[in-house]
């Protein structure tokens, strides 16, 4: 009998004599034994029949779990041979096998080998099994060797003995056995081994046969084990078929625990269904309340007793609900009576995790889209660049024709007065001569009006001085005796068609006396020069080459500047939220600083500057997207102290879908006192999110705008805040009366849209843009916006009330409905009440009313109005809100007044796209630009042009403003040889009429060092702040204040008074460090409390 056995680790054959034997531990296998070369073999038999009186067995023993780790089934090549109990032999298999067992050994693919009951047949007995259990022992006696495997092992052992050196050299290793030496084998070793490699081919056939039996009998249980399941199957459906039935439910499946991933089968018992007389039957369905994988199968009749109809479904394996209906294909539905039919899926996603993964594969989507969005805004982008530059090629093609036309009329008309010589003045030897030849140029010095001159020069050109001054060469004396006549070699450039030039006393910028017939210059034809027609067509391309470099480095500097506005652009919108995060850190900031969408974070808060002071606990509670988020609110979430000082901290992570994070804090679990930032709560950004915050519409209602009507800073505030706004995807439009000194210049594509009636009034309508925002002027037909002026009129009460009532109106007849209606000061005030009284209940219900104060000063009634009509209400610097909050028409609101800080729009006022001023400059190159700046303000002005410290003031003149201290100030500045620029006029003719004076004064006596311009002049303005090295800005109130923000944007230092939103932007250099640092900042300029002579002195003298 031969056994298989696969090797389960290495093993070792140790020769013994007499009694002696080896154990080894081995694995059954199926296949054949690793390969032995019949060199190895011929050397067993060699040293048996030296020591016929000796054997040697091995004893081969299995581990002791071996019966139980076998699993595979194995067979004898003969099937009458006996074999131990529990272990089913198995013959080698065929030449498949045996040719990766070969490839496994390293030895070369068709070599001889010999199987394992060769090699074992040459011992007495194999033991297989543990020695402790020695039942398991198979003697293999050698009566039932195979007789053809003696021919081949004698044949082995006779050639064996010419083998040198193989007794004490054999070794076993991992099963084969080797010498240390090698051998080689003789051509009679060759021949035997073909022998063997016949009678192995006739092993293999009998193996390959027993192979094909088990798979045979492998197959047949198969199929008897899926017949059986199958059986089983049908019991179970028939018998939740019948449970179902008997209760008169109509749908079931199969089976009934439903899993991700599975298929599963559905029925339907048609008799129970509204589709029982329908011949056809469908079933339509999705998974995960119908948002994931929508499906529809046709069902057909089952074999169960009744009208059961089913079909296969796969479930998904996101899924954690399937929903279905069934319907006859056209109109007839069974949906469940309109509950639709629904079956859980259990041990997979739930509702948030299949939420979250439909998120992450939104995002992919979505990071697909952009992807092919720029790839076609690239493909955009290239055509339309090629477009444009052929039409730009074209466009210098006929300009360049053009030119030449013009170039060759006037050189036509040149060569017409040229001539060859001039009798008595100058001619040229050669006469003959072309492009690159030496010509002398003879002139008689004494036929001109340089008789007298020590030296003569000629300064030439060619072509009617195409290319300037190109020739220039020192005449040398002749000796001719009919004149004082000179010359000078010259060499005549090669496309010459015509000689320019003139005589001189000296080289160029050196001479004083000239020669150049009587301002007709010298010409003279080349006589042989290049063909007319070739020269014009090479200058129609030298001069397009020309016009296409100037237009390619145009468009270069164009680009270069556009890309660095638009990173410093996102570089201050960076530092501006990261200052504006930073600011709040003394009360709450996180880690990191920018939140990401799908990331984790940890909020800081500090309690001991809030309400929650002294609190055992801090609880955070938490959401998203403005309280909206789907998941709702988090639990609340006890904080836990950080080691940075008196902070807690709190872990979140947040959502793909959050845009904004949301939260407040509290003393209990439970609640009780809140910290929620005097109810506007706390709310930090989220970068990244696949969702983007709804856009809101949002109306400003307001009587100033600049550039287009502007009286203060009002109309600067409503453009710059339309914009900012703007940029952050929300909806904006601005409603203005249309003055008659409206600034139409700046307003694209003005035109009439409509008109509508007001209390019997018609008001038109028109529209435009201003500064990229929509605007709608309302012009009422009753004359009370055509007064030259905005304010000043003994009306404007009135005219302003109208006005306010006229833009309610125009949103309720177009059908608008924003969600804000912004309105700012006291002249659109009535939007508030008129709002509420008139419009908030017929149609105009969804906006809310914000209020912003700019300045308590003016129409505090209509103010104190408005305080109380409105829903939110603002001002224009922190320190403004609180200076006002004792007044009367804003103590009783203080709850919905908040103080936010102005800004100035970083496009409209930014230097490195300021046309206005004389070289553009970023931090870069501040030094560079400021100097250039200030020089062409003094040479404007006509102040002394020098490195003098500039104190610049632009301003309305009014008492708020602290006129006093600006006289002062500018007699103060003089003192010290500075330079004083003022630019403002003032409402008050009194006021204005004092500054005229001192502008008479001034000029007269300081007239190189002071300079007042007493109207409003938007260019001079921006020369003024970007010329310099000061602006002042001594009020003594100041809501906000923009001139100090445009100061600092132009690079001057502001020097202000501390009060409102002066003492909130400019953070003095020896005395705000800490405020400054606090903020995110750097100290910026210099400022004074007190309001007086002193307290300006202070500041600039330092």
């Amino acid at each position: 009998m031969e056994v298989g056995l696969q090797v389960q680790r290495s093993f070792s054959y140790r020769r013994h004599v007499f009694h002696h034997k080896t154990s080894s531990k081995i694995k059954p296998f199926i296949g054949s034994f690793p390969l032995v070369k019949t060199s190895h073999i011929s050397s067993i038999t060699s040293w048996r029949s030296k020591h016929p009186a000796c054997g040697f067995s091995f004893e081969i023993t299995a581990s002791a779990d071996f019966s139980r780790r076998r699993q595979r089934r194995t067979s004898t090549a003969r099937p009458n041979s006996p074999a131990p109990k529990g272990f089913t032999p198995k013959a080698p298999v065929g030449a498949s096998t045996q040719k990766k067992d070969t490839k496994n050994n390293g030895e070369e693919e068709g070599s001889n080998t010999a199987t394992v009951s060769q090699i074992m047949e040459t011992h007495n007995i194999i033991n297989i099994g543990p020695e402790k259990d020695k039942k398991q022992v198979a003697e293999i006696p050698r009566e039932q060797k195979i007789n053809k495997d003696k021919k081949i092992v004698e044949a082995a052992s006779a050639e064996s003995e010419k083998v040198q050196g193989a007794e004490s050299n054999q070794v076993v290793e991992n099963g084969v056995i080797s010498r240390s030496e090698e051998v080689n084998i003789e051509a009679k070793e060759i021949a035997v081994e073909a022998r063997q490699s016949d009678n192995m081919k006739n092993d293999r056939i009998l193996g390959d046969e027993s192979v094909r039996a088990d798979e045979r009998i492998l197959e047949d249980a198969m199929k008897l084990k899926l017949e059986m399941e199958k059986n089983l199957r049908k019991e179970q459906i028939e018998r939740i078929a019948e449970e179902n039935f008997s209760r008169g439910s109509r749908v079931f499946v199969y089976p009934q625990l439903v899993k991700p991933d599975q298929d599963i089968e559905v029925f339907l018992n048609r008799s129970l269904s509204t589709l029982k007389n329908e011949p056809d039957v469908l079933i339509m369905g999705a998974f995960n309340d119908w948002r994931w994988k929508s499906f529809t199968f046709r069902l057909n009749k089952t074999h169960l007793n009744g009208d059961w109809w089913s079909c296969l479904i796969h479930v998904s394996k996101e899924a954690y609900k399937m929903d279905f209906v069934f319907h006859n294909g056209h109109n007839v539905y069974d949906n469940n009576n309109k509950k639709d039919f629904c079956i859980p899926v259990e041990g997979g996603m739930d509702q948030f995790a299949f939420d979250d993964f439909l998120l992450e594969e939104k995002c992919k989507e979505l990071q697909k889209l952009a992807k092919e969005q720029a790839e076609r805004e690239r493909a955009e982008e290239e055509k339309r660049i090629g477009e444009a530059e052929e039409a730009a090629s074209e466009a210098d093609k006929a300009q360049a024709r053009a030119e030449a036309a013009k170039r060759r009329e006037a050189l036509q008309q040149l060569i017409k007065k040229a001539s060859s010589s001039v009798d008595k003045v100058w001619y040229i030897d050669p006469s003959e001569f072309r492009g690159e030849d030496m010509i002398k140029v003879y002139y008689n010095k004494s036929s001109g009006p340089l008789v007298h001159a020590g030296d003569i020069w000629i300064h030439g050109g060619y072509n009617n001085w195409k290319d300037g001054l190109s020739i220039v060469q020192r005449l040398v004396s002749t000796e001719r005796k009919d004149g004082d006549w000179w010359f000078a070699s010259v060499v005549v450039p090669d496309r010459a068609l015509v000689l320019d030039w003139v005589f001189a006393d000296g080289p160029p910028q050196h001479a004083v006396v000239y020669d150049n017939n009587h301002r007709q210059d010298f010409h003279a034809v080349v006589p042989k020069s290049i063909p007319e027609e070739l020269y014009w067509v090479k200058e129609e391309l030298q001069i397009y080459k020309k016009l296409r470099e100037e237009r390619r480095l145009k468009e270069e500097a164009i680009r270069a500047k556009t890309e660095k506005k638009a990173c410093l652009k996102a570089e201050t919108k960076e530092r501006t939220l990261k200052r504006f995060l930073l600011s709040q850190k003394h009360l709450v900031y996180t880690e990191p600083l920018d939140v990401q969408a799908g990331s984790t974070v940890t909020v800081f808060y500090n309690p001991a500057n809030t309400v929650l002071s002294g609190k055992s606990e801090v609880w955070f509670r938490c959401s998203f997207n403005r309280w909206t988020h789907r998941k709702g609110p988090l639990p609340p979430q006890k904080m836990l102290p950080s080691a940075n000082n008196s902070h807690v901290k709190a872990n979140v992570k947040v959502p793909l879908d959050a845009y904004t994070m949301d939260f407040v804090f509290s003393e209990r679990e439970d609640g009780g006192i809140f910290d929620n930032r005097d109810g506007m709560d706390y709310h930090i950004p989220v970068f990244g999110g696949i969702a983007k915050e709804p856009p809101m519409h949002i109306v400003h209602i307001a009587v100033e705008m600049a550039p287009i009507a502007k009286v203060g800073g009002l109309g600067d505030v409503v453009t710059s805040l339309s914009r900012a706004v703007q940029d952050l995807n929300h909806s904006v439009d601005i409603i203005l009366p249309k003055y008659d000194c409206l600034n139409h210049s700046q307003v694209k594509d003005l035109q009439y849209q409509r008109s509508y009636s007001l209390n019997g009034t018609e008001i038109k309508v028109w529209f435009g843009k201003v500064e990229g925002i929509s605007v709608y002027f309302l012009e009422p037909q009753n004359g009370m916006f055509l007064r030259g002026c905005i304010y000043g009129c003994q009306n404007d009460g009135e005219r302003f009330v109208f006005f306010c009532h006229a833009a309610l109106e125009f949103l309720l007849q177009i059908g608008s409905h924003p969600d804000i209606i912004h309105c700012h000061d006291w002249s659109s005030a009535p939007v508030a009440w008129l709002f509420k009284d008139n419009y908030k209940h017929y149609g105009l219900s969804k906006a809310r009313i914000v209020f912003t104060i700019h300045n308590l000063e003016f129409g505090a009634s209509n103010i104190g109005k408005a305080m109380l009509y409105s829903d939110k209400a603002t001002t224009v610097s922190p320190t403004y809100s609180r200076e006002v909050a004792v007044h009367p028409a804003v103590a009783p609101h203080l709850h919905k007044l908040h103080g936010i800080l102005n800004g100035i729009d970083p496009d409209i006022w930014d230097p490195y796209d300021d046309q206005t001023i004389p070289v553009s400059y970023t931090s870069e190159n501040v030094v560079e630009g400021k100097k250039a700046a200030k020089l062409a303000l003094q040479q404007r002005l006509g102040l002394k042009q020098g490195d003098l410290p500039l104190v610049g003031i632009i301003t309305r003149l009014t008492h708020q403003k602290g006129i006093h201290l600006i006289k002062h100030a500018i007699w103060r500045t003089l003192d010290r040889n500075g330079q004083v620029v003022l630019l403002g006029s003032a409402p008050d003719p009194r006021i204005q009429n004092d500054f005229v004076n001192l502008a008479n004064q001034l000029h007269s006596s300081h007239g190189h060092h002071a300079r007042l311009c007493l109207t409003y002049d938007e260019p001079l303005s921006h020369l003024i702040y970007a010329g310099s090295d000061f602006i002042l800005v001594p009020s003594i109130f100041e809501p906000c204040g923009l001139t100090q923000l445009t100061a600092m944007r132009y690079g001057s230092i502001p020097i202000v008074r501390k009060t409102g939103g002066l003492h909130d932007t400019v953070f003095d250099v020896d005395h705000d460090k800490k405020r400054a640092e606090a903020q995110g900042l750097e100290p910026n300029g210099f400022n004074f409390d007190v309001a007086d002579a002193a307290g300006v002195d202070y500041a600039l003298n330092r």
